[in-house]
């Protein structure tokens, strides 16, 4: 069984991802971490010539040990070079055979990202779109910093988030938009319980369609 989560930064989408991988005993890919690897591989060239390159290289050079400092990947600043490096093609094709690899494996995976079901897997068995609104989608990356002992400016954060939102959304090489077959999921005014139970429900009710019979 395939799961693609999709959805924008901080809606709960690495959080549900995790939870399902756990319920269902499957592994579990944040494909925004491979392009984050490759953002601060390259951090020191931003804005440079050659930037584009470098980030070619990198990504082309990524392995799992590039994921290990989930600490550093996770900032504020490795999500703006993320979505830097993901408007270059080439980047985004060095990266797809790692993430086809992932999900393809014996038994199915759970991956998460901005084009899993549009672009990476779009025969998953299972689609969700996790969505919420850019205050709460803010106000949770806040905490998040903040339980690291991170002083965090909320104005400037909320607007990386848009800015970011924008900018992945205009990614002519990207895919981030909610697949035709995925279900929409809206966090906003739901606490990691409920909406990972929401989450399981849809997954659920999905496949026993998919089995040729209704959930009782």
């Amino acid at each position: 069984m395939i799961i693609a989560v999709d959805g924008p930064a901080a809606s709960g989408k690495g959080t549900l991802a995790s939870g399902l991988a756990r319920h269902y005993g499957l592994p579990h890919l944040d494909t925004g971490l491979l392009y984050r690897a490759v953002g601060r591989a390259v951090s020191d060239r931003e804005d440079q010539p050659g930037f584009e390159d470098a980030a070619i290289a990198a990504a082309r050079a990524l392995d799992a040990s590039h994921l290990a400092d989930v600490t550093e990947l996770t900032s504020a600043r490795s999500g703006v070079l993320a979505s830097k490096v993901a408007v270059i093609g080439p980047v985004r094709a060095a990266l797809f055979d790692y993430q086809r690899n992932f999900a393809t494996q014996p038994g199915g995976a759970v991956l998460d990202g901005r084009d899993i079901g549009t672009n990476i897997c779009p025969d998953a068995d299972v689609k969700l779109f996790i969505q919420a609104d850019s205050k709460a989608r803010m106000e949770r990356r806040a905490r998040q910093l903040e339980s690291r002992g991170l002083e965090v400016d909320r104005y400037a954060l909320y607007h990386q988030i848009e800015e970011r939102d924008a900018r992945d959304m205009a990614n002519p090489n990207g895919g981030f938009y909610k697949a035709d077959d995925a279900h929409l999921l809206d966090t906003t005014l739901l606490d990691i319980e409920t909406a990972l139970r929401a989450a399981i429900a849809i997954v659920e009710t999905t496949m026993a369609h998919k089995a040729g019979f209704k959930r009782p």
